[in-house]
């Protein structure tokens, strides 16, 4: 049986009052994706006893600031931190805050690129060696 999925899209602007009531009710935090789209997309993932919702927010580029939400759940700064050093996100007033030190990365916000189209990805691969396939 496959459970029902809870996404809930909320704003900046409403992010901290809806976390707030997560907590208050006696959610825990499970944890804080990223991922690059168009722009950024970030989800907020909660769980009361095995029961997930899920808040995403969508963001148009890394200009934009977020608030932290280590202010509700302390936990939460691991997970900002991580965003910021990957995505290059700006993430403001995490508890503790790595400035950008939180991960040692060859390539600052290496994640924050957007995604290559499906054929180009496709042109810039590279067959593992042992794996040519002859045609014969």
């Amino acid at each position: 049986m496959i459970e029902p999925q809870d996404l809930r899209e909320t704003t900046l602007e409403r992010l901290i009052g809806e976390v707030q009531e997560f907590r208050d009710a006696g959610y825990r935090l499970v944890q804080i994706g990223a991922t690059r789209t168009e722009g950024f997309e970030i989800n907020y993932s909660f769980d009361r006893d095995l029961k997930f919702v899920n808040l995403k927010i969508k963001i148009a580029d890394n200009s934009v600031e977020i608030p932290s939400i280590s202010g509700v759940y302390w936990n939460a700064f691991l997970y900002e931190n991580e965003i910021h050093d990957l995505f290059g996100l700006k993430i403001r007033n995490i508890k503790i805050d790595y400035r950008g030190t939180f991960y040692k990365v060859a390539k600052p916000a290496a994640f924050a690129e957007k995604p290559a189209a499906p054929a180009a990805r496709k042109r810039a691969a590279k067959p593992v060696a042992g794996t040519e396939v002859s045609e014969t």
